[in-house]
């Protein structure tokens, strides 16, 4: 395999002058293609430094880097990380450091469950935290359904579909899908809105979540009109509901907008990078985009969320994004847990102390359950307005 040293190391920490040898977004996006052409898992990378043998376990996190996925992973990669180290920094003098371990993939069924068998057969790996994209984070959900695999729980994934947790090994901590769904519709209804556009991005997509999209329409009394993604239809409605991730409605608002056309607004989920769509050029000006998100806004008093500025600023020539704060959210919700265990922190033990499911407050982000099933519902929304700015 050729080396690829930007891809797999730790992405641009600050220097004490507070410069960087970084690799831009823009350049990181245009590079990170070759992931999808390797076909393969990159190398494990790490956060703890070289040599540091005081770790008293390991977490893994298994990151999508596919073309369609890198601009979600990258993001949320990068905020945990920052929680990472702002955890091992506090717990190494007490012994309790954790080795955060990354494996990047193309996104393919072939490398995720090289991925996962990878940390499974790590003897030091107690959990797997933080897997990202949904595609990815639904395979390695599936893969732990596996007949005597020595479960490993699976925290906090990006895990946007509904499901089905018969194993009792998935912990989530964002509302899904058809949460983030209830709350798009729900707002335009409160606005009076009696029909809107829907857009799926893909046809796995509209499979998934059409059943979904009607029954939140019906229950708001919303008429849906599906649009599709590759045609301009000849008079756009004022509000289409996106369903897909950034390129595809980066291309989509282009498709849709235009010279002399009236104003249109795009309601999007949480595979939605806003920070990213004004780095591919942004939307036309008769174009505003909405995305919902299972998250604070970065622009929130929240604590978690000053918490994560205020060392994303420190760690990372990176602007503050909703995915990630997810990652950050996502990594401090694994380490909060495992360190109740103090220096025991064994893999049955890490399941076991999950498996409670004990509610758990990140900064004010609430993480909750009822039975098995995240009974909290954090859901925002942030807009990328027609002059660029973005607002929320």
């Amino acid at each position: 395999m050729p080396s690829l040293p930007t891809l797999s190391e730790p992405l641009a920490p600050r220097t004490e002058r507070g410069t960087t040898s970084r690799i831009t977004r823009r350049v990181w996006l245009k590079n990170t293609g070759l992931v999808a052409a390797l076909g393969t898992a990159l190398p494990v990378t790490s956060v703890l430094a070289a040599g540091e043998s005081n770790a008293v376990a390991s977490v893994t996190q298994i990151v999508d880097m596919s073309p369609l996925q890198q601009d979600i992973s990258r993001d949320f990669l990068i905020g945990s990380r920052v929680a990472w180290q702002e955890f091992n920094a506090r717990e190494r003098a007490r012994g309790r450091a954790i080795q955060h371990q990354v494996i990047e993939t193309d996104g393919s069924a072939r490398a995720v469950k090289a991925a996962w068998q990878a940390a499974v057969i790590d003897p030091t790996c107690v959990a797997l935290s933080g897997c990202v994209g949904d595609t990815t984070a639904a395979a390695v959900a599936t893969l732990q359904r596996t007949p005597g695999n020595n479960a490993l729980p699976l925290v906090a994934p990006w895990l946007q579909r509904e499901w089905s947790d018969s194993e009792n090994s998935v912990f989530q901590a964002f509302p899904d899908y058809q949460a983030q769904i209830a709350h798009a519709v729900k707002s335009l209804a409160v606005m009076g809105v009696k029909q809107v556009g829907v857009v799926y991005a893909t046809p796995e997509l509209q499979k998934e979540l059409s059943a979904s999209m009607a029954l939140a329409g019906s229950a708001q009394g919303l008429k849906l009109q599906v649009i599709d993604a590759t045609k301009r239809p000849a008079s756009p409605p004022a509000l289409i509901l996106f369903i897909g991730g950034t390129p595809e409605l980066h291309a989509f608002a282009n498709l849709v907008g235009g010279k002399g056309g009236s104003h249109c607004y795009l309601i999007a989920l949480a595979d939605v990078n806003l920070q990213v769509l004004t780095q591919l050029g942004g939307v036309p000006r008769n174009v505003s985009v909405i995305v919902t998100q299972p998250v604070p806004t970065v622009s929130s008093g929240m604590q978690v969320v000053r918490s994560y500025r205020a060392a994303l600023g420190k760690l990372y020539d990176e602007p503050p994004s909703q995915h990630g704060l997810a990652g950050y959210i996502a990594a401090r919700y694994t380490a909060e847990v495992l360190a109740t265990l103090g220096t025991n922190v064994t893999r049955a033990n890490a399941l076991a102390a999950f498996r409670k499911r004990t509610d758990q407050k990140i900064g004010g982000f609430l993480i909750a359950y009822q039975g098995e099933k995240l009974s909290n519902v954090n859901v925002t929304q942030s807009m990328l307005t027609s002059d660029g700015r973005i607002v929320g």
